[in-house]
């Protein structure tokens, strides 16, 4: 039957023969992923000796479901001329010409011998979809073609994607587009917008019912995963009409219920439940309706936690154009749309690409095994990512600390798991491949809690399903290369190895809650198994929220962490400043990463440390100063306002410089009281030179002299400085004391201490208030002199003799 793409095939073989390189726009069902690799091959004359084909596909679903039709269109089975690799299955012979893979393969057969011998064309198929592999792919492509390869074709098939950018990417190649084969689909939105939180599930399978009753054929419904397709289907159960039988579509099934769901079926009427891997790499044929629920998952990578988590989102503009266009492929159709018209213009044009929000420690692991070169992009993977990723790598000792790849890198990078899973296979040998392939695939028991044991046991006892238990086999193959590990090691011992950073410590309380090593906070369910215990590795956790949600986990022991980690574990010898506690603490903790596993006292911690710690307490308890030092820093203050060259005395200058003065005077003290009662006029005395010294107590000294000789404190704290003098104690002082320039306050007291009088002009007092102060004073004090001419008279601190 002739395709869209058929005439645009002898161009498209001529450029690549020219030009070495192409970029093919074709809409899905033009036919590109079935009729180019054998237009190609055609073109190569068949001939062994001109090499093979590699196709790249996105899933493996896809590569199979194209390797078969491939082979199916030269009247051969799978293995012959077209042959496929995907993870854990190979099905080629030694005549096949075009092999399909996945693109992770693609990345182990360039790492393994970068010229690519016996290699002719790589051909990377749905580009748009911008896996992260696809990318890494391609960069790695035109570098082999660049530095190496120059006879090696390749050609870019996307469906939707701009090429401009992936045509100049590739050096200005060429761009060749093919008209597609779509018949008119009718689009029917909802009237009005669904209520938030309506369940997806009952209105998807409503949905379909309408659709089914409203129309002819096939129906593809489009749902964001695995758990949403389960539970239209359990909706459904019961509802279909007669003739109808439902096909769930999932990367997770088994190939022999994926076969079915893309197969014709005469005998029935079908209604597909899949995820958007039917969106472009497949063609189901037979549909005519497409049911589309407007969600994607995708995961999403935090560098902050250094955890991926799985998002579900509205579908962009160009994935929902896909899903609708499967409808018209074979003849007019119509799209049901779970949402409201208006609402379409708010989704975002394109899907981001992979490399943008995905985990890239595999990344990372296969550029430093490529060997660092700066490889062409079409975007960039974020620095932050990769810098994160870099940091795990370098944790997992597959980097050293210039970020080359190490000999243990070497051995990670060839294994094809994630490089934690890597790391722990390496390390722990083939005894943990049952739980590298429990943790790099999704739960083979969903709803049983988080204890990673009970899926361990269901693999040992047969009850697991399959795919996993094969998995395991083909890990423990690849692993026994490495070497034979550690045989002994626990569960939990081998997950601590891949994830150093998500061993958990329960904290106190009754609720289930740790912390993790990483630094981040987890939660379990209160009813789960693993809710008692201590110690636990978090291996699947939602990165979202205060505090991580927990959903798969190994416990651990005490020991048995100490055993698995004890080169993490760190003895931090710390002496700190506990606001809490009020006082110097000072401590010896083993610590891996944020957990404490033990702390005591640390009773020799030096002085210095014990100073350094109070200083910290001093800062935040702020200055409490006594009286003498409050009047010794006011003398200062009133000095340096007056021109006098000396430091400055307030608290924010006191604080900064604290380290400068302070710490002789801290000895032994190391509490908030003691800090509160310590004197700080010697350490502020010793902050002046003997030349400053002099200065200030010329420009504001210490203390009054009075007639008598004795020394009366100043007070610099008022406006102007004051002393309290007993009035008598001034007879004979005919002129104002002065400090600094300016008149000393004087509080003249009486004979008991208190005030009588305050002046700043002792001899205006003398010669006009002091005869009304005399008057009162010698009615209360007549033991007292109380001379008529003040001025005349000598001091005294003392009564009258007996008969005066």
């Amino acid at each position: 039957m002739p395709l869209p793409i058929d005439p645009l095939l002898p161009e498209l073989c001529a450029r690549l023969e020219t030009a070495g390189r192409a970029v093919l726009q074709a809409p899905p069902g033009a036919g590109k992923t079935t009729r180019v690799p054998l237009a190609l091959l055609e073109a190569m004359g068949g001939r062994a000796a001109a090499g093979r084909i590699v196709m790249l596909e996105p899933r493996r679903l896809a590569a199979r479901a194209a390797a078969e039709r491939l082979a199916g269109q030269l009247g051969e089975q799978v293995g012959g001329t077209v042959g496929y690799r995907i993870r854990g299955e190979s099905r080629t012979g030694p005549g096949t010409r075009i092999e399909v893979v996945t693109e992770g393969v693609l990345t182990r057969m360039i790492q393994s011998d970068p010229d690519l011998p016996g290699v002719a064309c790589l051909i990377f198929d749905e580009f748009h979809e911008r896996s992260l592999n696809a990318d890494l792919g391609l960069a790695l492509a035109l570098e082999i073609r660049e530095a190496l390869r120059p006879d090696l074709r390749l050609l870019v098939m996307s469906a939707t994607l701009d090429a401009a950018p992936v045509a100049a990417l590739m050096g200005d190649a060429p761009v060749l587009t093919a008209e597609g084969r779509s018949h008119p689909v009718e689009t029917v939105w909802l009237p009005r917008p669904r209520p938030a939180g309506a369940p997806l599930a009952a209105d998807m399978a409503a949905l379909v019912l309408r659709a089914l009753a409203e129309t002819e054929g096939g129906v593809l419904a489009f749902l964001p995963g695995e758990r949403e397709i389960r539970a239209t289907a359990a909706a459904l159960a019961g509802a279909l009409p007669a003739g109808c039988v439902l096909r769930p579509l999932y990367g997770a099934l088994p190939a022999a219920e994926q076969r079915a769901a893309i197969a014709p079926d005469p005998a029935a009427r079908k209604v597909v439940l899949a995820t958007s891997i039917a969106e472009t790499s497949l063609t189901i044929e037979d549909i005519r309706t497409v049911v589309d629920a407007g969600l994607a998952r995708r995961a999403r990578f935090d560098p902050g936690t250094g955890m991926s988590r799985l998002v579900t989102e509205p579908a962009s503009r160009a994935e929902i154009t896909q899903r609708a266009g499967r409808a018209g492929r074979l003849a007019p159709g119509r799209c049901y749309r779970l949402w409201a018209g208006p609402e379409e213009g708010a989704r975002p044009a394109f899907a981001p690409p992979e490399i943008a929000e995905a985990d890239l420690a595999g990344l990372a692991l296969e550029l430093a095994l490529w060997g660092g070169a700066d490889l062409a992009f079409l975007t960039p993977p974020p620095e932050g990512a990769l810098a994160s990723a870099r940091a795990l790598l370098r944790d997992l000792g597959a980097l050293d600390a210039g970020g080359r790849i190490t000999g243990h890198g070497k051995v990670m990078a060839g294994l094809p798991v994630h490089p934690r899973l890597a790391h722990m296979l390496a390390v722990a040998g083939p005894g943990a491949a049952p739980l590298a392939a429990l943790l790099s695939d999704r739960d083979p028991l969903p709803g049983r809690g988080a204890d990673l044991g009970l899926r361990l046991r269901a693999m040992r006892d047969g009850s697991a399903p399959k795919p996993p238990v094969r998995e395991a086999q083909r890990l423990a193959r690849l692993a026994r290369r490495a070497g034979p590990g550690d045989p002994d090691m626990s569960a939990g011992q081998m997950a601590a190895l891949a994830y150093p950073d998500r061993i958990g410590m329960r904290r106190p309380g009754d609720a289930p809650r740790y912390l993790l090593s990483g630094g981040r906070g987890a939660t379990l369910d209160p009813g789960d198994g693993l809710a008692a215990a201590p110690f636990l590795v978090a291996t699947d956790i939602d990165g979202g929220g205060r505090e991580a949600r927990i959903r798969l986990a190994l416990p651990l022991t005490e020991a048995e962490l100490v055993d698995a980690a004890g080169d993490r574990i760190e003895t931090i010898r710390s002496c700190g400043w506990s606001r809490r506690d009020g006082r110097v603490t000072a401590r010896i903790e083993e610590r891996l990463g944020a957990i404490t596993l033990s702390a005591r006292a640390w009773t020799e911690a030096p002085e210095a440390e014990r100073v350094a710690a109070m200083l910290d307490g001093v800062r935040q308890l702020g200055l409490t100063l006594g009286p003498a030092a409050a009047r010794f820093r006011a003398r200062v203050e009133i000095a340096r306002a007056g021109g006098a060259d000396l430091p400055a005395m307030d608290d924010a200058a006191l604080l900064d410089t604290a380290a400068d003065w302070l710490p002789p005077y801290l000895a032994g003290i190391e509490t908030a009281t003691a800090w509160r009662a310590l004197d700080l006029l010697p350490a502020l005395e010793a902050r002046l030179t003997w030349e400053q010294r002099q200065a200030l107590d010329r420009a504001a000294p210490a203390a009054f002299t009075t007639p008598l000789g004795r020394k009366v404190p100043i007070d610099y704290a008022g406006e102007s400085p004051e002393v309290a003098v007993r009035l008598q104690e001034l007879f004979g002082q005919t002129e104002h004391p002065s400090v600094g320039g300016r008149p000393l306050k004087l509080v003249l007291l009486s004979p008991a201490g208190r005030p009588v009088q305050v002046t700043t002009d002792l001899p205006g007092f003398w010669a006009s208030s002091y005869a009304d102060v005399r008057k009162d004073m010698r009615g209360r004090y007549p033991k007292h002199p109380w001379p008529e001419d003040p001025t005349q008279a000598d001091p005294t601190l003392r009564a009258k003799r007996r008969g005066t």
